[in-house]
């Protein structure tokens, strides 16, 4: 037997066991996905983001920046703020690999 497979049945647990682990698994997840996509798409997040996005191009403006490039830079900083898609692409959720398959 391959050390691989020896150290998978160490871990095999009861159906009974992985009934509740799943029951726990499928009653957690949803609020955890819920309570982060609170936290980023709620009021507080949205007024935090703005004043975060105004706070950027005042200091880009305030050190000198021309209001035209601070505004085109403060666009490219939203889209890169908001870009949920290309982060979870970064994040590669539900993906397992590793460093050297990149």
């Amino acid at each position: 037997m391959s050390e691989r497979r020896r150290r998978h049945n160490d871990f095999v647990e009861s159906p009974e066991d992985i009934a509740a682990i799943l029951d726990t698994v499928s009653e957690k997840v949803p609020k955890m996905i819920r309570g982060v996509i609170d936290s980023f798409f709620s009021p507080e997040a949205a007024q935090n983001m703005a004043k975060s996005i105004a706070e950027f191009r005042k200091t880009l403006i305030d050190n000198g920046i021309p209001e035209d490039d601070a505004m085109a830079m403060t666009r490219e900083y939203m889209a890169t703020v908001t870009n949920w898609k290309g982060m979870m692409k970064d994040a590669r959720i539900g993906a397992h690999y590793h460093k050297d398959e990149e």
